[in-house]
């Protein structure tokens, strides 16, 4: 019945293609304000600066779209294929030990940030509930196999950048799935939209090609406006931003760290090479500030907000935005400390 009596509100909802359309308008609308008013920011003229705020869309959507299509294909072998009990008889009954392993579950789960939103997706219609999913998604973009690695590329175990990496990951990941297991409604997270179509999935008919194909279309028309969305204004984002302002601040051991935070939401990069980005940096920032990009960009850029944005509300991921930022803070103040 109450499910009944939402319904006729949701349809009054604006459409997916006039939200992005609205977002178009503001974005361009934001160029020519800035430019405008701050003419001095940018040496570079208007049309340049669009220019490039295009190829980094671009290059934001195509790293990221092999990544997403994988995810949208895991998704589906966790949902439709894998037989019911096979994941659940191995998690432990306790639930901060199901969230202690599900954190874990990226090691063997080589995507990125982008790719594990639609498994997490999988693995709600599954069954798992909202606390362990958000525990899986925050850790495996850090935890991942072919991070570790290119971290190490990168970095080596010089500063301790590695270590603090995953261990920070790992503990921010537990710390949010405990901080809303004790959420008195965990489904009041989800936004309607995803409620909804879990009840279509699962109740879809047919055989397991015909739910593969279903939630195939499903989970590309709920994930792909927000990747191009979120790639988007990651370039626009960019070329409204002087990274020299950023820079300015690079050796102060506080600023620091804010300004790669800030740097780590807006460059969008994918956590599998974003290391090799962060390297750049490395002369002139503090270890701790490196850390902290290498924390929150796979966790809460504008592209991944964008795409959680399809399952969680926005005072949801308001919430992980807080923890997250905080808990990066914290953990690159205390390298620059013992650095």
């Amino acid at each position: 019945m109450t499910r009944t009596d939402t319904r006729p509100a949701a349809r009054t909802r604006p459409a997916p293609t006039l939200v992005a359309l609205a977002i178009g308008v503001a974005v361009v609308a934001g160029l020519f304000l800035v430019d405008w008013l701050a003419p001095t920011l940018f040496p570079a003229s208007l049309p340049t600066r669009a220019q490039d705020g295009l190829t980094l869309a671009i290059s934001v959507l195509i790293e990221s779209l092999p990544f997403v299509m994988l995810g949208v294909i895991l998704s589906i072998a966790v949902q439709v294929w894998v037989p019911p009990g096979v994941i659940e008889r191995w998690m432990p009954r306790r639930a901060w030990a199901r969230r202690a392993v599900l954190s874990l579950l990226g090691m063997i789960v080589p995507v990125c940030e982008c790719g594990n939103v639609p498994f997490a997706r999988g693995l709600l219609m599954r069954g798992f509930s909202v606390p362990e999913t958000m525990t899986f998604l925050i850790a495996a973009p850090i935890v991942n196999p072919i991070v570790i690695i290119t971290t190490h590329q990168a970095f080596g175990f010089s500063d301790g950048i590695l270590v603090a990496r995953l261990v920070g990951g790992y503990l921010i990941a537990n710390l949010i799935g405990w901080l809303y297991s004790r959420h008195p409604s965990p489904d009041a997270l989800l936004t309607d939209r995803f409620r909804d179509t879990c009840e279509l999935v699962v109740h879809e008919p047919g055989g397991k090609g015909r739910r593969s194909i279903a939630q195939f279309v499903v989970e590309l028309r709920a994930v792909m406006p927000a990747l191009i969305i979120g790639s988007a204004l990651a370039g626009a984002v960019q070329v409204l931003i002087p990274r020299e302002a950023l820079l300015a601040i690079g050796s102060n051991p506080a600023l620091s760290i804010a300004a790669m935070i800030a740097l780590a939401m807006v460059v969008s990069i994918c956590s599998n090479v974003d290391s090799f980005f962060a390297l750049s940096f490395a002369s002139t920032f503090t270890p701790g500030a490196i850390v902290a990009f290498l924390l929150v960009g796979p966790l809460v850029d504008v592209k991944m907000l964008a795409l959680m944005r399809t399952t969680f509300t926005t005072r949801t991921l308001a919430g992980i935005v807080v923890i997250v930022v905080l808990s990066a803070f914290a953990i690159g103040t205390a390298v620059n400390l013992l650095a």
